[in-house]
């Protein structure tokens, strides 16, 4: 999806845009999400959309709250969500598909979030 990486440089600068669109309707389970801590509860769907736009592979590792995704881009590990945390996440760097991100979360709250996303609110 080549198109989409034009629109963000890095995962950093789609981390300062995705993180403005974040909310209770698109974290996994709904409404499991408060403004104080806007990346709870969404790193699958924050893990398929950076897959979108840079590709590469996405990773998961257990932690105490259950099934954690990532991604893996060019050798380097991409955490959006990991400001979710108040303990340091236990990496263990399992690789996983975008269809158990999906599972995890919902194709509505993903188009959701890539509409949002798009709109840039």
């Amino acid at each position: 999806m080549s198109l989409v990486s034009k629109t963000f440089a890095t995962p950093l600068d789609l981390y300062r845009a995705i993180s403005r669109v974040w909310s209770g309707d698109t974290s996994s389970p709904t409404h499991a999400w408060s403004a104080s801590n806007p990346a709870q509860n969404h790193c699958s769907v924050t893990a398929l959309v950076v897959h979108d736009y840079f590709g590469g592979d996405i990773l998961t590792t257990q932690t105490s709250g259950g099934t954690h995704f990532y991604n893996l881009i060019d050798g380097k590990k991409w955490d959006l969500t990991v400001s979710q945390f108040a303990e340091p996440v236990p990496y263990d760097d399992t690789p996983s598909t975008r269809e158990a991100a999906l599972a995890d979360t919902s194709q509505e709250k993903y188009a959701l979030l890539t509409a949002r996303l798009k709109r840039g609110k």
